[in-house]
């Protein structure tokens, strides 16, 4: 599964548009902690990783949000409502034009394309709190061009792009004058093992032929999406990590058929289900060579999960904000719900998770910028699970709190429930990130402290009542293990 983090053809948007009837003179200054000025806590022990570059981004990210970003969100709301009532189907609808003059502004800014180091100038870890940012206000993530899976599908093209792949797809990317989708799961098979992708490229003279069937393909319905980028098998024989390979395939060529749109807990969504027959590229389509998919892939992957935690941790700390409103105008049982000793554990607990998983994620984050992705894929691996966890939890509590409301049209809470279950499975589920550090661990040796900890009854070997016993292995203690 590929997760969008991307709702603005849900009611989620409806109702993010909608707060500027909260937030009065849409100024910002209550609009969220994440807005203030000062920069977290969690941060202040890194500020030596902190470049000028950082504080004066922040700056602007900030100010943008405050002096366009909120001020727009009514005008987004009524445009999405009217785009909505021109098509068949919300996924077929056109973006609002608002967030077309919205890039405009914040290019102006130089706040375009962030999630690039080459372009904005920070690091990965200094990307980490302004993404947090962008995760409360998608609004902000579009206009500043850093929605996935466009970050992922440009971060491909800059690393691995020909001159005219540049040209032609990710300068346009770039500029957000067009959207993209990233065609790797299928229906037929179990896609976290990416060796299993049926779907086939095939060299035909001057030309590749496509064929595959795809599904859950985040942003591929839109209007606005015009090029996957696709992943299938191009040999039988090669080594199994060098059989498969990426290619550009553009989404109006002659044989993508787009079935429908998936639904995500009953809500359809721009994720689409696609067969792929005998479309047919250019060979110059073909991304770094044939047999170089899981490369790619692995280069495309890391920055994407790690992105997708920092937002994850953003929307946390919204649900803790939810809370917190709620807390102070609810009364029960003779006082204020922010008087009962069970709301106050649930909202330290959320406080202590968030920070945790903060200071985890800026951990993966420092590795990547000091070892790169690859070397930094088990912290990388470890906040992939973590954070969205935690921000469940969060929800959780959060919706309890709210009671019936929690669950209704009337609360963003069980929208980002649903959007934060899907994380959970997007780029692997958890249990492949989990095999990621187990298979780190076991590389350790038992050390002297283990076995004293352990402990060892001497009396086993003193009495000898276990020297016939042989451990069942080999093929019989592998059945034995299945069963």
């Amino acid at each position: 599964l590929q997760f969008l983090y991307f709702i603005a053809y849900s009611r989620v948007v409806h109702q993010m548009a909608g707060l500027d009837a909260k937030i009065g003179s849409g100024s910002g200054e209550n609009f969220s902690d994440l807005l203030k000025t000062e920069i977290p806590k969690e941060l202040e022990m890194f500020k030596g990783r902190l470049s000028p570059r950082f504080y004066e981004m922040r700056k602007k990210v900030i100010e943008f949000v405050r002096e366009d970003i909120l001020p727009a969100m009514p005008i987004y709301k009524k445009q999405l409502a009217e785009e909505a009532a021109k098509v068949s189907h919300m996924t077929l609808a056109r973006e609002a034009p608002i967030i077309g003059e919205m890039r405009l502004r914040a290019k102006a800014r130089g706040l375009s394309n962030f999630f690039l180091p080459e372009v904005c100038g920070l690091s990965v870890f200094e990307y980490s709190p302004i993404a947090e940012i962008l995760g409360s206000l998608p609004l902000a993530n579009y206009a500043m061009n850093c929605s996935a899976p466009d970050t992922g599908n440009m971060e491909v093209l800059e690393k691995y792009g020909t001159p005219e792949q540049k040209r032609q797809w990710l300068e346009p990317l770039l500029d957000g004058r067009i959207r993209s989708a990233f065609a790797m799961t299928e229906p037929g098979v179990a896609s976290s093992d990416a060796t299993n992708i049926c779907s086939t490229v095939t060299r035909d003279g001057n030309e590749y032929v496509i064929n595959g069937h795809k599904w859950y393909i985040s942003g591929a319905i839109r209007p606005e999406c015009k090029v996957f980028i696709f992943l299938g098998k191009s040999s039988t024989t090669a080594p199994l990590h060098k059989q498969h390979s990426m290619i550009i395939v553009p989404r109006d060529a002659p044989g993508v058929n787009i079935l429908r749109p998936l639904a995500v807990f009953g809500h359809e969504h721009d994720h689409a289900e696609i067969i792929f027959e005998n479309v047919r590229v250019p060979a110059s389509n073909m991304l770094l060579g044939e047999g170089r998919g899981f490369e790619i892939a692995q280069g495309r992957l890391g920055p994407g999960r790690i992105h997708h935690c920092m937002r994850t941790i953003g929307v946390a700390d919204a649900a803790i904000d939810a809370m917190l409103f709620r807390i102070n105008r609810r009364h029960a049982f003779g006082s204020l719900l922010k008087e009962k000793d069970t709301i106050r554990q649930q909202l330290a607990e959320a406080r202590l998770e968030v920070t945790k998983s903060r200071l985890l994620c800026y951990y993966a984050a420092c590795q990547a910028d000091d070892h790169g992705f690859k070397a930094a894929r088990v912290a990388i691996a470890m906040t992939k699970v973590d954070a969205p966890r935690m921000c469940l939890k969060i929800l959780d509590d959060a919706i309890q709190m709210h009671g019936a409301h929690g669950i209704s049209q009337d609360s963003l809470l069980s929208d980002l429930y649903a959007n934060m279950r899907t994380l959970r499975v997007a780029d692997g589920p958890d249990i492949v990130h989990l095999n990621t550090i187990v298979k780190e661990e076991l590389k350790r040796k038992p050390t002297i402290v283990g076995q004293t900890i352990s402990g060892i009854n001497t009396n086993i070997e003193k009495y000898g009542k276990f020297n016939d016993y042989k451990p069942l292995t080999g093929k019989r203690g592998a059945m034995i293990a299945r069963l």
